[in-house]
């Protein structure tokens, strides 16, 4: 038996110079989860239009649950032209006034949260009145106990102080990543130094555990009192679309099962440096990676489902 969860927020075409990928924080995030062994489910809106329902197919390929994924008449699908520099850091264009600003909190996306384990949502898709005011929704009607995942992204002008005061009192675990902390260290005055930032949020928010990205640098976990710190492993790099969303899946699959703080961080680091070796923000996890996972869920089941 392994765990449910969602990603609610946007979903989009990412347009790259090479094709087009289906793309969003929390789309990414479902897809690294279910690629792990959960069950998946993506919450948002996508056009009545071609591009809305090709995206819709392309989701069920990659085996998400979309039947909380909203269709709107008015608004079109999102669409991000996404340009990565010579650093392998992605550079995005971000459309307004599309379907993922439009998200209303149907039933199905009730459904889906109420029984899920681990949700991931972001700043991004709370740029408009009426998903924030969904989103926030959907985020109180989540069973008492289950991990509530912000993944602070701060993209072009599309964020607030309120919106990001408002969303940490919402969670129990942040993701964040070295440009991000800074301004948020910035916003809400914490001292220069970056543990003393990580643990002051924690405080301050009163958030089971930060994760904290660095690039290649590495990253640093704080849960309950616990550090666990790790430099950045070593590969090439196709750029790094997605792999903050895989590390945040891992990392939340990982405190669900209950391994030791240092084995979350190691295997979330793994599964996010293998997205950067590879072009795009979802591709295939090898078996290597996903094995543990599924052990695990095999386990929790007691052996009542098909083991690796």
């Amino acid at each position: 038996m392994s765990f449910k969860v969602v990603g609610i927020g946007e979903v989009l075409w990412d347009h790259f110079p090479a094709g087009r990928q289906v793309g969003g924080a929390p789309a990414n995030f479902a897809f690294h989860a279910r690629s792990l062994g959960a069950e998946a489910w993506v919450v948002s809106r996508v056009g009545r239009d071609e591009a809305g329902r090709e995206l819709r197919r392309r989701l069920e390929n990659l085996g998400l649950r979309t039947d909380a994924v909203e269709e709107d008449s008015a608004a079109p699908t999102g669409i991000v032209t996404v340009r990565v520099g010579p650093d392998g850091q992605p550079l995005f264009a971000i459309q307004h006034n599309v379907a993922w600003d439009r998200i209303a909190g149907e039933n199905e996306g009730h459904r889906a949260v109420a029984s899920a384990d681990a949700v991931c949502f972001g700043t991004l898709a709370q740029r408009s009145e009426v998903s924030r005011r969904s989103i926030r929704a959907l985020l109180r009607a989540m069973p008492t106990g289950s991990l509530r995942v912000l993944d602070v992204n701060l993209r072009q002008d599309d964020y607030s102080r309120e919106v990001i005061e408002d969303s940490l009192a919402l969670a129990n675990v942040l993701k964040v990543n070295e440009t991000e902390l800074a301004q948020l260290a910035k916003m809400f005055g914490l001292p220069d130094d970056e543990r003393v930032q990580v643990a002051e949020l924690t405080r301050r928010f009163s958030l089971r555990a930060v994760a904290y990205t660095r690039g290649g640098s590495g990253s640093l976990l704080h849960c309950e009192g616990n550090w666990s710190d790790r430099l950045g492993e070593s590969v090439e790099l196709a750029d790094t679309v997605g792999a903050g969303d895989s590390f945040s899946a891992a990392l939340a699959l990982g405190l669900l099962a209950g391994w030791p703080l240092d084995e979350v961080h190691r295997r979330a680091s793994a599964v996010a440096a293998y997205v950067c070796s590879q072009p795009g923000g979802t591709p295939e996890l090898p078996n290597e990676l996903r094995a543990p996972f599924l052990t695990a869920w095999c386990q929790r089941a007691g052996g009542r489902s098909p083991c690796p």
